[in-house]
């Protein structure tokens, strides 16, 4: 058990020093020598732990969601806030993890303008990633429909229109090189609100 845990501990920290090199030379420019020589150790022991760059590159955005999650439920299991404020709490939770990870979010961009130049499908990875994360907001949509806090909506759509503001935090953060999301934190907030039925809240 000790050794698994010490691999797992020594992955986390090539991914480490792997991030800088993806930010500093971008998806395409970052090589597994450059990550090697970063990291301070042979191709041969980087391959130990990753067979290619891509590996890399996806158990960092699988950390960086799995982090998230984590941080979501939190909120999900907390019985006191109504669904409205749940929503709202989640947007605010995902924004944050964005504005901390911006430098990230660029090098993701230049993976996914790569995949695109190359004949692949960038539309793909997107949905598999954030399929989850979708789902969360379609739920607690549902549940305020079902107490009767929200108004009686096309999930589907409302769900949609909520997405929208995370990609457009993405957008501001990772094209625009904005530092903070702040003004979509408050036209997000105003939006959730729009769904709830007068007299169940502020």
């Amino acid at each position: 058990m000790s050794i698994v845990v010490e691999h797992e501990k020594r992955r986390k920290e090539i991914l480490e020093k792997a991030l800088d090199v993806f930010i500093t030379e971008g998806y395409v420019d970052a090589t597994f020598q450059k990550i090697a020589d970063k990291c301070r150790i042979t191709r041969t022991t980087l391959y130990l732990y990753f067979k290619n760059k891509k590996e890399i590159f996806n158990y960092s955005i699988k950390l960086l969601l799995a982090k998230l999650e984590e941080d979501i439920q939190l909120t999900l299991s907390d019985s006191s806030p109504d669904s409205v404020e749940k929503i709202i709490e989640v947007l605010m939770k995902i924004f944050g993890h964005i504005e901390e990870n911006r430098l990230l979010l660029s090098v993701i961009l230049d993976y996914l303008l790569h995949l695109s130049k190359s004949s692949g499908d960038p539309a793909k990875p997107v949905r598999r990633r954030t399929l989850r994360l979708r789902h969360i907001l379609s739920s607690l949509m549902i549940e305020g429909i079902k107490s009767g806090k929200l108004k009686p909506v096309n999930v589907k759509t409302a769900d949609d229109y909520l997405y929208s503001f995370i990609e457009a935090a993405i957008f501001r953060m990772a094209l625009l090189r904005q530092e903070t999301v702040g003004d979509l934190r408050e036209t997000a907030m105003f939006a959730v609100k729009q769904f709830q039925i007068t007299g169940t809240g502020d």
